[in-house]
């Protein structure tokens, strides 16, 4: 039985990944971006609406992230050009993108509840041959569709524009040592404003597989999959294998809790909450993390 849960925590991890990975660019730059959850939901709502009109997924995806970047464009023309609060933006961000969808779900198909396509192309799930006989490695990586594939290959791109790019460094420069880029004649904003379309690119995708996956929109379908994908980021340490990890781990969470409500005899309400509870203790296993850690670079300084 413990397969089919590490199969699933694939499932549920990857439009966290998609998200935490999108976040990683704006943290990195300086400019933690509190708007993913609300890019997620656009990004879903888009999806199917233009899955469902043009007949084709990849229009779907294509709409997810022209909107998601739209939002993210948005939000950082305000926070760096119009210096507005950052966690002020994204908030407002989050609960334009929560009220938008509602209206346009009433305006477009006049209900203002569950959206079902029953027409939509369904994913194509991929058998990686060997691989897939390979056990336990072969029921993770195996048996995926293109998501899931798609979010391994984007973080590993990831990884080499931040690590081994003039880009990466600058916008990393960006968060860590603005000043510097300022002295050498580059500004700080153009890279910080490409990590918030960054972020924009990688939600619209990850909010489109959570609509396309089975053609269904439900108002607020992101769940707080955006604040979850804040917290994979510090857990991961701010690193890409870090998020990896860190999205797996909340993937198994929300993956054991669906299992265990037919398997175990606990009230559907505390098992629900188990994806929520891994969340708090990560959060606070972080800041427990970040002060003893703040804590040794204060004594190494002293002596």
């Amino acid at each position: 039985m413990t397969l089919p849960v590490l199969h699933s925590a694939v499932v549920f991890m990857t439009p966290l990944l998609f998200a935490a990975t999108g976040g990683l660019f704006a943290e990195l730059s300086g400019m933690l971006n509190i708007a993913l959850e609300g890019l997620l939901l656009v990004g879903a709502f888009s999806a199917l609406v233009a899955a469902h009109f043009s007949g084709s997924l990849l229009a779907g995806v294509l709409a997810a992230v022209i909107s998601s970047l739209l939002l993210s464009a948005l939000v950082g023309a305000v926070t760096l050009k119009l210096k507005a609060n950052v966690f002020i933006t994204g908030l407002a961000a989050n609960l334009f993108a929560s009220g938008i969808t509602v209206v346009l779900s009433y305006r477009i198909f006049a209900t203002r509840g569950v959206l079902v396509f029953n027409d939509l192309p369904s994913l194509k799930i991929f058998s990686l041959g060997f691989i897939s006989q390979i056990p336990v490695a072969g029921d993770l990586i195996s048996g995926q569709n293109f998501y899931a594939y798609s979010s391994w290959i984007l973080l590993f791109i990831s990884w080499v524009v931040l690590y081994r790019t003039p880009f990466g460094f600058r916008l990393r420069s960006a968060g860590s040592h603005g000043e510097a880029l300022v002295s050498l004649g580059i500004r700080p904003e153009f890279y910080q404003f490409c990590a918030f379309l960054i972020s924009g690119l990688a939600c619209g995708i990850g909010g489109s597989l959570l609509t396309l996956n089975l053609g269904v929109f439900v108002p607020n379908i992101s769940a707080g999959k955006g604040w979850i994908a804040l917290v994979v980021i510090f857990l991961g340490n701010r690193k890409p294998l870090g998020l990896l990890i860190a999205a797996f781990i909340f993937g198994l969470s929300e993956s054991f809790s669906n299992y265990a409500q037919g398997a175990f005899d606990v009230p559907a309400d505390f098992i629900l909450a188990i994806p929520s509870i891994f969340t708090l203790a990560g959060m606070i296993g972080v800041s427990v993390y970040a002060k003893r850690k703040n804590r040794v670079r204060a004594l190494l300084r002293k002596r």
